[in-house]
């Protein structure tokens, strides 16, 4: 098998998407923040290996790396690029995720929270993962919806209000007036 990969810029400047010909993760997607989280998935250890990562993202075809500020971005890509090319071959994408590791928690016991999960991947979600992102429902309660970033979108500057004043207009619009959006 021969792997391609596209590198595509995201708005986060310490943080670039790596785009495979081939899946990454067969379901869900999982964010690693540091290498013990890895330890399990040898691609991701790896890439923690090099210097200044700071944080892997894996979602369907893609990778996610988000860098500490302190890398040159022209030779960590090359290295992310060798990593991800050595590893791919023994990579197995049906990876074994918790709940906390997941986008979508399971939702079928609350229909409230499962209606937010249906308008975040309707109207929030492909845009995110358009720029290497996601977002993560952490809880809701009381009308107070909690969520956290993944990928590019978690230490990206406009994530903290732009976007997250976004998702809450969405919400207000198509789902409840009342509701309030924050970082968990």
């Amino acid at each position: 098998m021969s792997y391609t990969i596209h590198i595509q810029p995201t708005p986060n400047p310490n943080a670039l998407k790596f785009i495979l010909n081939e899946p990454v993760i067969n379901q869900g997607n999982i964010t690693f923040k540091n290498s013990e989280e890895a330890k399990n998935t040898p691609l991701a250890e790896r890439l923690f290996a090099l210097p200044n990562v700071a944080e892997v993202f894996f979602n369907e075809n893609y990778i996610t790396v988000t860098q500490n500020g302190q890398a040159d971005w022209d030779e960590l890509e090359k290295n992310i690029q060798t990593v991800i090319l050595e590893n791919m071959p023994a990579h197995n994408p049906d990876i074994q995720i918790s709940s906390s590791g997941t986008a979508s928690a399971d939702t079928s016991a609350d229909p409230q929270r499962q209606k937010i999960e249906e308008l975040l991947n309707q109207n929030i979600r492909p845009y995110l993962q358009m720029d290497g992102g996601d977002v993560q429902v952490v809880d809701f309660k009381d009308n107070v919806l909690s969520i956290a970033y993944q990928g590019a979108c978690g230490g990206c500057p406009g994530a903290t209000m732009g976007t997250l004043r976004a998702i809450e207009n969405v919400l207000k619009d198509k789902y409840d007036p009342d509701i309030v959006v924050q970082m968990a």
